[in-house]
């Protein structure tokens, strides 16, 4: 499961969403900016969890090309005639939601290549959520389904790819020494634990 932010161009909302995504267990995200000051302020927001990469980009069509080349259903968060209730979607599938910009929502180009709207359910007389907080409430029932379904039970990482996260987390200065250097990250032993002896100063 992934997210692409459309030109979401305040701080606090960039950096609200991709904690959320890490809250929910997703690793890598996408974030769409049609203004370079937008793209300044998410390179600046994706510091507020270093545990989620940002994928940086000019237009949702290529990135919601390669998602769906990667066999993911595209949902778009928006309240139009044919949107559905997010509740009614089958999160258990490989899925990529894309929210908007705060004002004007999502783009005429993510709403083309969506296989399907949803929006929240509201009474009260506000037309729509703060987008942080829509993202938040869709990520969740998405978990809530994936959990019972038993999909956090398993690793869908590759080897390589468990073994690089996993010595970033743990290692994150020695990881970001090792990058700058050119090396590889040592390798787990027979009890799982990474044979380094390599000594970073603060």
């Amino acid at each position: 499961m992934t997210l692409v932010m459309e030109n979401v161009n305040k701080a606090h909302n960039l950096a609200a969403i991709i904690r959320s995504c890490d809250a929910v267990g997703i690793h890598q995200i996408h974030a769409v900016s049609f203004r370079s000051f937008i793209r300044t302020r998410q390179n600046t927001a994706a510091g507020a969890s270093k545990w989620v990469k940002v994928n940086l980009g000019d237009s949702v069509v290529p990135i919601c090309s390669n998602l769906r080349q990667e066999g993911m259903q595209i949902l778009v968060a928006t309240f139009r005639p044919d949107a559905v209730d997010f509740r009614s979607i089958d999160y258990t599938k490989p899925t990529a939601i894309i929210v908007g910009e705060e004002l004007t929502g999502p783009s005429e180009d993510a709403l083309r290549m969506a296989d399907r709207c949803v929006y929240i359910p509201m009474c009260g007389i506000v037309e729509s959520l703060n987008v942080s907080v829509a993202a938040a409430i869709i990520l969740f029932e998405a978990q809530r389904q994936r959990e019972a379904a038993g999909l956090y039970r398993t690793r869908h990482f590759s080897d390589e790819e468990y073994r690089k996260l996993l010595f970033e987390y743990t290692y994150p200065r020695l990881g970001e020494v090792l990058r700058e250097q050119g090396k590889p990250y040592p390798e787990l032993d027979e009890n799982g634990a990474f044979m380094t002896d390599v000594q970073v100063k603060p």
